[in-house]
């Protein structure tokens, strides 16, 4: 058992109607440095970001039917997932996700935040998920029909992509009667982006990358920019660098990250500008010089294609 004794704890809790509709309790910022919000965006699909930034550890509950697919989200700090009165639990990590179903019983949620950590968790239906997919969806491992009556458990890493999608749900500065209306898009775009991961799949079922060296001459090539962010080699430098043609550069690292390396390296910089803006250690013409952006302008200019806002503007909006 899980002792909670010694703990201050923050509890919020939701009902449920006679159809199952989740309804919320909303809290705005409190005292303590926290802050939980929550959006019913449509019948089957709901959202809950809550931020502990206090030096304390909190607890969030939080019930919900086995009609429902859990995605987590733990955008910074530590989370630990309480199940079965204390008897199980499943740890995630800062930038860490984590799907869970279970259709033969209900998965109430029972979190605990550590100090300075962030969660955001999206609630959908198995209805509403699988009507938003093809039948050519079938790689979808838990959507198959042989798994649909199945539990089913999956960790994920967030993307430099998923990110930057989420500080945006975190992060944004619109009218109350289009709220629902982006966050509905950031949520269908989010759940596009976990499941388009082929990075996730083992070398064995990645058709293209069928040798274990070729996959690790890519994850070198995807090192090698990222640490070189603010002065990155070329495409043909870094193919030369890793000992991989550039068509095989190219598609394999496509193949892995779902993404272009210049494409994967744009969303990492912006991600990454984001957290030094929001450490308040630097200004907005270092952090643009920390991402390889020689003028306060190009920088600015990505930004906004990006994130929607200016660096400082979104600084302000924190």
């Amino acid at each position: 058992m899980l002792e909670f004794s010694g703990l201050k704890v923050n509890l919020f809790r939701t009902v449920l109607n006679k159809n199952s509709k989740i309804k919320y309790f909303s809290m705005e910022k409190n005292n303590a440095g926290s802050s939980l919000q929550t959006h019913e965006l449509e019948k089957g699909l709901s959202i809950i970001a809550f931020q502990n930034n206090t030096s304390e550890n909190q607890i969030f509950k939080e019930e919900t039917t086995r009609d429902f697919i859990q995605f987590h989200f733990c955008i910074k700090g530590n989370l630990l997932f309480i199940y079965n009165d204390g008897n199980y639990s499943l740890p995630l990590q800062d930038e860490k996700a984590l799907l869970l179903f279970n259709p033969e019983k209900d998965l109430p949620l029972n979190v605990r935040l550590y100090p300075n950590s962030w969660l955001i968790t999206v609630l959908i239906s198995i209805k509403k998920l699988h009507s938003l997919f093809s039948d050519e969806a079938n790689y979808i491992d838990f959507l198959t029909e042989e798994n649909r009556n199945k539990k089913y458990y999956q960790e994920l890493s967030i993307s430099p992509a998923m990110a930057v999608n989420l500080s945006q749900m975190l992060n944004f500065n619109l009218h109350d009667s289009v709220k629902k209306i982006y966050l509905k898009g950031k949520v269908y775009e989010l759940l596009a982006l976990c499941f388009n991961r082929p990075e996730e799949a083992d070398v064995e079922q990645c058709p293209f990358l069928v040798d274990e060296d070729n996959v690790r001459r890519i994850r070198k090539a995807k090192e090698i920019v990222l640490q070189r962010m603010a002065e990155p080699p070329t495409l043909q430098e870094l193919s030369e660098e890793i000992g991989l043609s550039l068509k095989k550069l190219k598609e394999g690292f496509k193949e892995i990250y779902g993404d272009t390396v210049y494409g994967f390296l744009l969303d990492y910089k912006m991600d990454f500008a984001r957290q030094l803006l929001e450490s308040k250690k630097h200004n907005v013409n270092e952090v643009g010089l920390k991402v390889g952006y020689s003028t306060s302008s190009h920088f600015i200019a990505a930004f906004k294609k990006k994130f929607g806002t200016t660096p400082k503007k979104y600084i302000q909006s924190i």
